[in-house]
């Protein structure tokens, strides 16, 4: 049984901060590599690379116009990452509540 590559991995693909910064960019609309890279002070060819990362997660869409390429933010694989923090709230929000209930069972009254 094969496993995906580590960059086809929702969670792998978000860890960049860089990354992150693309998507965000990627919120307001489908832009050209170009476009997508200006605000970064690396290279056309590493933005493509983490471009790439998140083509292979699904998070990232591309079609080619002419010699262009244009990105489109996919928000979809993002579900899996909301889905697994919802869990740890869940967690937290019961312990919040036991640790609130057992202040007030146990506080000193005047």
């Amino acid at each position: 049984m094969s496993r995906p590559a580590a960059s086809a991995d929702v969670f792998v693909a978000i860890a960049d901060p860089t990354r992150r910064a693309l998507l965000d960019l990627l919120r307001s609309g489908e832009q050209p590599v170009k476009e997508l890279a200006q605000p970064f002070a690396m290279s056309l060819p590493a933005i493509s690379q983490h471009l790439q990362i998140l083509c292979e997660a699904g998070l990232v869409q591309m079609r080619k116009a002419g010699r262009q390429r244009f990105y489109r933010l996919n928000p979809e694989p993002l579900k899996q990452i909301s889905e697994w923090i919802a869990d740890y709230e869940q967690f937290w929000q019961e312990k919040l509540d036991a640790l609130g209930n057992y202040l007030e069972e146990n506080s000193c009254s005047d």
